[in-house]
C-alpha cells in the first residue's frame, strides 16, 4: 500500500519534469482552441495525458501545473479556469498545495470543483482492506478481553502493509498547544473510539495525595498530581505503559489529557506524569476522567488499540466487516492548503480523514470554499490564518512565549492572549459557504482576518455552514466557530453537539447574524454558547436574529451570552432564546461596560435573562494604572497593544478613553464600575420574576427599561411547534411600545446551489 503511494509520487515527479517536452506542445494548441479554460482529473486518468476531457490527468498536482504553465504561453483565458473532478476517492500523501502562482484574477477565478453529482474524497489516509483483517488468535491476548467479546475483536498487521508512522500520542488540553492527531481509526466514514474505560460516563477523582504543581500560579516544577483512584477496575492497568487520562482535573471549563506515570494497586493510587494547568482536585462533581489507549478494554463495538512495537492494530467491528470501508489517518498537514492563492473558488468536495486540519487558509484574498464537507479529521475542519509554536517548554498561561506558524494551530490560544494585536495574517473577503463539518477532533471552523492594531476589516465570512460535533480531541477551547480580528461575519449558520461553546469570539466589531446554535455547552462550568472575555477594547460586536435554543447544563454554571472579564460594547438584538438552562443569565457580564440587550424574545429561561456580576479579580490593588509588569492584563491591552486614548481607538470608541482613570488613586479605577448598560423592549415569557440580577456589589449598572414579562403566549404562530414567529396581530405589540418584528423565519439554513435542504 505504501510502496504504490512512493510508486505514484515519483511517477508524478517525473511527469511534472516531462510535461514541457512530451505535454505542453500539445496542450497549448489543443486548449487554446478548444479548452482554454478546462482541464479534468480523474482517478482512471494519467498524468502524462493533456488534461482534456477526454484524456484527464489522474492528479490535483498535475492538474495545478498545467494551469501554471497555460499561464505562462498564453493570454489569462477571459472566464478564467475550471478543473473538473471526477468522482472517487484521492489519497493525499502530504498536503495539495495552491500558492501566489495559482492564483485567479478578478471576476476570473481558477475553480476546482467536483463533477456535478460525483462524489469525491480528498483524503488524508490510507484504506485497509477488508481481506486484512482477521480474528485474533494469540491466547495471551485474548485473556485480556471480557469473553463475552474476545471471538469479536480483528486484528490486521499494519507493518505487512507498509504503514509503519502511528504518530504518537501527547498531552493536550487547557492552556496547551493543539497537536496532530495520532494515527486514529475510521469505520464506513465514522470515527471510531480508541479503547477507553468506561465506555460511558467518567470516573471520578479520588483522594488527592498531592494536587501537582499549579503552573497557573508559577509553580513550574513540573509535578504530575497523585491521589487514590475510585474504580478497581484501575488494578487491571497496573504496569502498563502510554496509558492517558483525559479529563477536566480541576475546573469545568479546562480539559487535559496526561500521561500515567504508574499505578499502584497496593496502595491504590495514581501518579500521573505531568502536571495540570490548575493542579489536581477532587471537590467538584466534575472532576472526573476517562481512562484512554488501553487494550484491555475493547469492549464496546468501535473501540480499537495499535500496540505500536508490534504494529498491530486491534479493532472490534460495529457491523460485519464485508463490504466495509475501513480508513486509518496518516496525514499531518492540512489535506488541502492555500497559502498566498487569490480568486480560488473549491467547491462540492468531501475533505477528510487526516491527523491534522481539513482545509487552511493562509494570506490572499477573495477565495471561496463552498458545498465543501470536512469531517473525520484530526485538527480542525477549515482552519484560517497561522497558529502558533510555543517556544517555553512548560505549560504557563502569564509567562508564554511562542512563534507564528504556518500549518498548524499549536498553542494560538496562548499566543493570542499574549499578543493580542497579532495579525495571523488570514488574508481578506474569504467566503466559507454552505459547508458541512463534523466530526473533527479541535473545533470546526476557525474565522479570522483584519488588523487589531489598526481597526482594518477582514471582511471574511462564514455563511450557511453546518457545524456539529466537534471535539473528539479537545473538548473545550475550540468551539464550533472561533472568530478574531476585525469586521468579519458568521451568518445563516447550525452550530449543535457539543459540550462547549458554539461560537469563541476575539477583535472588533464582528456580525453574527441569522444563526441557529442549539445544544450546546451540555457538559462544562463556566462556559456559554457564545463567549468573549477579558479585553474592553474588544468592541463593537453585534449579535442579532440568532436563535438560540436548549443550551447548557442547569447542574452546572453555564450562560447564553457571556461578556466576561470586562468585556464591552456589544449590542444583543433581535434574537430568539428558548429552553436555555442557563444558571447565570441568558446575558452575564462580569463588570461589561455598554452592553446594550433590546427587542428579542426569551422564553422559558431557566434563571434570570440579565445577571451582573461586579467582581473584581482581574484588578490588583495597588497597581499604577499604566504599568505592564506581571498579571497586569487591562493595562498592557489598553495602553501598549493599543491605545484606547489615541486614533483609531480614541476616534472609534471614545466611550472606552476613560476606562482606566484613577477613583481613588492606586486602588480603583472607573473600568471597575459596569456603566451604560441597557436591557430594554424584550420580551420575557416566563422565568423569574426579576429579569436581572446584580450580583457582588452595588456599583454596577444595568437599567431595566420598557420590558414585557408575561405568563401568556404573547401571540406566537405555533409555541407547541417552536414556530415563534409573531402574528400580525399578536397582543405583544400593543402591551410593548416599540417592539419591531423578529425575523424568525430566516434563522439558520437555506437553500442555494450547494446546499439542497435545510
Amino acid at each position: 500500500m505504501i510502496a504504490n503511494r512512493i510508486k505514484m509520487k515519483l511517477k508524478s515527479i517525473i511527469v511534472v519534469l516531462m510535461l514541457s517536452i512530451q505535454v505542453f506542445g500539445q496542450v497549448n494548441q489543443t486548449l487554446h482552441s478548444e479548452l482554454g479554460k478546462s482541464f479534468y482529473v480523474s482517478l482512471n486518468g494519467n498524468d502524462t495525458n493533456p488534461g482534456t476531457k477526454d484524456k484527464p490527468v489522474a492528479s490535483f498536482e498535475v492538474a495545478r501545473d498545467l494551469i501554471r504553465h497555460y499561464k505562462t504561453t498564453n493570454p489569462y483565458p477571459d472566464k478564467g479556469f475550471t478543473v473538473w473532478v471526477s468522482g472517487g476517492e484521492y489519497e493525499f500523501s502530504e498536503s495539495f498545495a495552491l500558492n501566489e502562482n495559482d492564483s485567479g484574477q478578478p471576476g476570473r477565478p481558477v475553480i476546482w470543483r467536483a463533477v456535478e453529482g460525483e462524489k469525491v474524497t480528498l483524503s488524508g489516509g490510507i484504506q485497509i482492506p477488508q481481506n486484512q483483517f482477521k480474528k485474533v488468535t494469540n491466547k495471551n491476548i485474548k485473556a485480556r478481553f471480557r469473553k463475552e467479546v474476545a471471538s469479536k475483536i480483528y486484528q490486521v498487521n499494519l507493518k505487512e502493509l507498509g504503514i509503519t508512522d502511528y504518530g504518537r500520542h501527547q498531552q493536550y488540553g487547557h492552556a496547551l498547544s493543539v497537536c496532530p492527531a495520532p494515527l486514529e481509526l475510521f469505520y464506513n466514514e465514522e470515527a471510531m473510539t480508541l479503547a477507553r474505560y468506561p465506555n460511558t460516563g467518567y470516573i471520578q477523582i479520588g483522594n488527592v495525595i498531592d494536587g501537582g504543581s499549579t503552573p497557573r500560579s508559577g509553580d513550574y516544577s513540573e509535578r504530575g498530581a497523585v491521589f487514590e483512584y475510585s474504580d478497581e477496575r484501575h488494578e487491571v492497568w497496573a504496569g502498563q505503559k502510554d496509558i492517558w487520562f483525559q479529563g477536566t482535573f480541576k475546573n469545568g471549563y479546562a480539559d487535559d489529557k496526561i500521561l500515567v506515570e504508574s499505578i499502584n494497586a497496593e496502595n491504590k493510587r495514581v501518579k500521573l506524569a505531568y502536571p495540570h494547568m490548575y493542579g489536581v482536585g477532587n471537590k467538584k462533581p466534575y472532576n472526573h476522567y476517562v481512562a484512554l489507549n488501553i487494550l484491555d478494554e475493547i469492549d464496546m463495538p468501535g473501540e480499537w488499540y495499535v500496540d505500536r512495537e508490534a504494529g498491530i492494530l486491534y479493532f472490534y467491528p460495529p457491523s460485519n466487516l464485508k463490504n466495509s470501508k475501513v480508513v486509518v489517518s496518516m496525514l499531518e498537514d492540512p489535506v488541502v492548503s492555500i497559502e498566498g492563492s487569490s480568486h480560488i473558488v473549491f467547491r462540492g468536495f468531501t475533505v477528510e480523514v487526516g491527523r491534522g486540519m481539513g482545509i487552511y487558509l493562509e494570506r490572499g484574498q477573495n477565495n471561496l470554499i463552498a458545498g465543501c464537507t470536512v469531517r473525520n479529521i484530526g485538527t480542525s475542519g477549515i482552519f484560517m490564518g497561522q497558529g502558533a509554536k510555543q517556544t517555553v517548554p512548560y505549560i504557563t498561561h502569564e509567562h508564554y512565549e511562542g512563534v507564528p506558524v504556518s500549518r498548524r494551530i499549536g498553542n494560538l490560544q496562548g499566543h493570542i492572549y499574549s499578543n493580542t494585536t497579532w495579525d495571523r495574517k488570514a488574508g481578506k473577503n474569504h467566503k466559507i459557504l454552505s459547508c458541512d463539518v463534523y466530526n473533527t477532533g479541535s473545533g470546526g471552523i476557525y474565522l479570522s482576518g483584519g488588523n487589531k492594531r489598526d481597526l482594518i476589516p477582514g471582511n471574511n465570512v462564514v455563511e450557511n455552514c453546518k457545524v456539529h460535533d466537534y471535539n473528539r480531541r479537545n473538548k473545550f477551547l475550540w468551539s464550533g466557530i472561533n472568530i478574531d480580528g476585525v469586521g468579519n461575519r458568521i451568518a445563516h449558520c447550525e452550530i449543535y453537539n457539543s459540550n462547549f461553546q458554539a461560537i469563541y469570539a476575539h477583535g472588533n466589531e464582528h456580525i453574527f447574524e441569522y444563526n441557529h446554535i442549539h445544544h450546546v455547552t451540555l457538559h462544562a462550568d463556566d462556559v456559554s454558547a457564545w463567549y468573549i472575555g477579558r479585553d474592553p477594547s474588544d468592541r463593537g460586536h453585534i449579535l442579532r436574529y440568532n436563535y438560540f435554543h436548549h443550551c447548557g447544563n442547569a447542574d452546572m454554571g453555564n450562560n447564553g451570552i457571556y461578556c466576561d472579564d470586562s468585556s464591552s460594547g456589544i449590542t444583543v438584538i433581535g434574537n430568539v432564546f428558548y429552553k436555555m438552562n442557563t444558571v447565570g443569565g441568558i446575558l452575564y457580564t462580569n463588570t461589561g461596560w455598554d452592553l446594550t440587550m433590546k427587542n428579542n424574545i426569551i422564553i422559558e429561561p431557566h434563571s434570570y435573562s440579565v445577571v451582573l456580576s461586579q467582581h473584581y479579580y482581574t484588578w490588583y490593588k495597588g497597581r499604577a494604572p499604566i504599568a505592564f509588569g506581571k498579571g497586569k492584563v487591562f493595562e498592557k491591552r489598553l495602553f501598549k497593544d493599543i491605545n484606547i486614548q489615541e486614533p483609531p481607538y480614541s476616534d472609534r470608541y471614545p466611550q472606552l478613553s476613560n476606562f482606566m482613570n484613577e477613583i481613588i488613586p492606586g486602588e480603583k479605577w472607573e473600568g471597575m464600575n459596569a456603566r451604560r448598560n441597557v436591557f430594554s423592549t424584550n420580551i420575557i415569557f416566563g422565568g423569574s420574576k426579576n429579569p436581572i440580577k446584580i450580583s457582588k456589589g452595588e456599583s454596577g449598572i444595568f437599567e431595566n427599561i420598557n420590558n414585557y414579562q408575561t405568563t401568556k403566549d404573547p401571540g406566537f404562530v405555533n409555541m407547541a411547534e417552536e414556530n415563534f414567529m409573531l402574528k400580525e396581530d399578536a397582543e405583544v405589540y400593543k402591551k410593548l411600545k416599540g417592539f419591531k418584528p423578529v425575523p424568525f423565519d430566516k434563522m439558520g439554513l437555506y437553500r442555494d446551489e450547494f446546499r439542497k435542504d435545510n
